[in-house]
């Protein structure tokens, strides 16, 4: 069992909770990032810097993860593809990426973009909260039993 994180734009507080998880069921953690970010000092953690460019985070992840691991990441359209090659995928927020949901995810990302660059909207998520630290919390344990059961 392997749970991948997009590092660069997880929260801290997720990264740990992760972590903490991975010591407690023994799996190993990659964290995948376009430059260097604090690494858990534990063996079981590895950080993966690849070079910096456009998605080039994105690429590895999709390129390495296989069916049966878990990766973690805010970014839709990596989700996408993730879950295209049969990947599960959770948002630190505690939302899971799946084949149901993935039309309506990518449709409102594309629309955000669309207006945010027409100035009709502003801003990202609001700061990462107790509430998306619990939901999280409750996804991963539920995904990481059922990939473990696989």
């Amino acid at each position: 069992m392997r749970v991948w994180i997009d590092a660069d734009a997880c929260p801290k507080a997720a990264k740990d909770l992760i972590v903490k998880f991975a010591l407690k069921r023994k799996f190993e953690v990659v964290m995948v990032a376009g430059q260097a970010v604090a690494k858990p000092a534990f063996s079981l953690v590895k950080l993966i810097v690849v070079p910096s460019g456009p998605d080039a985070a994105d690429d590895y992840l999709v390129e390495h993860a296989t069916p049966g691991e878990l990766v973690i990441c805010s970014d839709v359209p990596l989700a996408d593809r993730l879950v295209k090659k049969g990947v599960a995928a959770l948002d630190p927020r505690g939302r899971e990426f799946d084949e149901r949901n993935m039309g309506d995810r990518l449709a409102a990302r594309n629309l955000f973009t669309e207006l945010r660059e027409q100035g009709q909207a502003g801003g990202g998520q609001p700061p990462y909260a107790e509430r998306d630290k619990q939901a999280f919390a409750n996804a991963l344990d539920r995904i990481i039993a059922r990939l473990s059961k696989a």
